[in-house]
């Protein structure tokens, strides 16, 4: 990990270095943030889908990468995550065949969120997703 910009309160922030080990570091502190937020409900699949987009972010551009948490502040609200890169291209999803082994993290992120979306930053883009937050 690069440095833990803000941990406390509703908001959580971590840049990670755009190498293999950024996916298992980006999992263990987005679940250790969830469990402290008690949000263990959201831990697997927030993980899942941050896993995908720093997967892409690996695979796709260079420079570190950010991962953002903001921790709902109404009983029925969502989870907002959000993970960073310095591509400003936005991400495509794809329509792989059943035997390809990849191509499938937008789906799943699209699929297993309450929303998603991109925005451009000022330098590269934001891929965003939000989980409603069980009752």
């Amino acid at each position: 990990m690069i440095g833990v910009i803000d941990t406390e309160g509703d908001c959580a922030e971590w840049t990670f270095p755009a190498e293999p080990g950024a996916v298992r570091a980006a999992r263990a502190a987005v679940r250790d943030r969830l469990r402290g937020w008690g949000l263990d409900s959201l831990a697997d699949v927030t993980a899942l889908l941050v896993s995908e987009l720093v997967t892409n972010a690996l695979r796709h551009a260079t420079g570190p990468i950010g991962v953002r948490l903001v921790r709902p502040t109404a009983p029925l609200g969502a989870l907002l995550v959000e993970v960073s890169d310095s591509l400003p291209d936005p991400p495509r999803a794809l329509a792989p065949h059943p035997d390809d082994e990849g191509g499938r993290g937008l789906q799943l992120v699209a699929s297993s969120s309450r929303a998603w979306g991109t925005r451009p930053g000022a330098a590269g883009k934001t891929v965003w997703f939000e989980l409603a937050v069980p009752c």
